[in-house]
């Protein structure tokens, strides 16, 4: 869930949007912020000298042959959110299935700093591989730097990183996210006042679904006029800038929420204290898209509270975390195109592959489908 001038992650390549929603290089952790985790990521790792991150494509050295097999380090970038506990559920599962010996998963805890530092926990301890999904996507270049030092591979899940080799990254293409909340809105509410409570602009993920959401309402639904409220990925920041914003803009006609996960209970909550939670159908109602998933989603989508969300594949990610990670043990690569799990393998800017995996837009008619994972776990 974090940035630079360019969309890392998705085959369109367009200038990001930074934290002030200014165009040009984006205020995030990408400066001082990045220097400091990669300061502590010295500090925590004394067996090996640190130096500027190196490209993609740099040779690594020091560490001999990449392992065949071996354990598996998974780092989660957190587990207050539903959607990440299910990928944490899932991670065993997937692992055993695969063939692939993980370790038990680390949880850093919301903190890039501290990620950086289990990245270098796990390389100390000898991993032959590590499944991440970073926290900040600039940030986590020190890591990878480690791990390509002493030829451990890495995939990256859910962000892709701006610097720095990676195997693989898994994820689904973020910004067809934004433009699915947009179509969906612009399609129910045509015309009025939207707002989209918005991820941390330091991540990736968060700049991708800003940006696209805005563009597409900017170009296709012009009777739209669309606030925002950075929340971060953070449920208390958005409770509190949504109860101010209905206060200043009590007639909002649509809500899009980019981490269903950590939005939706709040977002809730703080219609029903304004008086203006409505079900579906009422004219009342405040049409709602979500992105995520989850169980808790689907309820909602059930009793009428909100409209729709992406389904974000949680399953899909740790099993193709899974995959790649064992294929980069043995010495496989991949090329850009298809694959055999309808997705799409792009080249990022930062030379890094990418396996976009599909996300499929939830509504009140397909909610009970038994193949949406959110519909397979208890």
């Amino acid at each position: 869930m974090a940035g630079s001038t360019a969309r890392s992650s998705t085959r369109r390549g367009s200038t990001a949007r930074g934290r002030t929603g200014r165009t040009g290089t984006p205020r995030s952790r990408t400066g001082r912020g990045a220097g400091a985790v990669a300061a502590l990521a010295c500090a925590a790792l004394l067996l090996a000298a640190c130096g500027s991150t190196g490209s993609p494509g740099a040779a690594a050295s020091g560490g001999g042959p990449a392992k065949k097999d071996g354990k598996v380090g998974v780092i989660l970038p957190l587990l207050t959110s539903p959607f990440w506990q299910s990928y944490n559920d899932y991670v065993p599962k997937m692992a055993k299935s695969g063939g692939v010996d993980a370790l038990k998963t680390v949880n850093s805890n919301s903190d890039p700093a501290q990620q950086i530092t289990d990245m270098n926990n796990q390389l100390n301890q000898g991993v032959a591989g590590i499944v991440v999904a970073p926290l900040d996507s600039a940030a986590i270049a020190a890591g990878l730097q480690q791990a390509e030092r002493k030829n451990v591979p890495v995939v990256a899940v859910d962000v892709a990183p701006e610097k720095g080799k990676v195997a693989m990254v898994v994820r689904a293409d973020n910004v067809a996210y934004g433009e699915k909340a947009c179509d969906y809105l612009g399609q129910k509410v045509k015309k009025g006042k939207v707002v989209q409570i918005m991820g941390d602009l330091a991540s990736v993920n968060g700049r991708d679904r800003s940006t696209a959401f805005r563009d597409c309402a900017r170009k296709k639904y012009p009777d739209l006029k669309v606030l925002e409220i950075p929340a971060k990925w953070e449920s208390d920041t958005a409770a509190a800038k949504l109860d101010t914003l209905l206060g200043a803009h009590p007639d909002i006609k649509g809500i899009y929420l980019q981490a269903g996960g950590v939005y939706l209970a709040p977002t809730l909550q703080t219609l029903k204290s304004k008086k203006l939670l409505f079900p579906a159908g009422d004219e009342r109602h405040i049409a709602i898209i979500s992105n995520d998933g989850i169980p808790q989603e689907f309820d909602a989508i059930r009793r009428g509270d909100i409209d729709a969300t992406v389904s974000q594949p949680a399953d899909a990610y740790a099993k193709y975390g899974m995959y790649y990670i064992k294929a980069a043990m043995a010495g496989k690569t991949f090329e850009p195109g298809p694959t055999d799990h309808d997705s799409t393998i792009v080249k990022t800017p930062s030379g890094n592959l990418e396996d976009q995996l599909p996300a499929p837009l939830v509504t009140k008619e397909n909610v009970d489908d038994p193949k949406l994972w959110g519909n397979t776990i208890k």
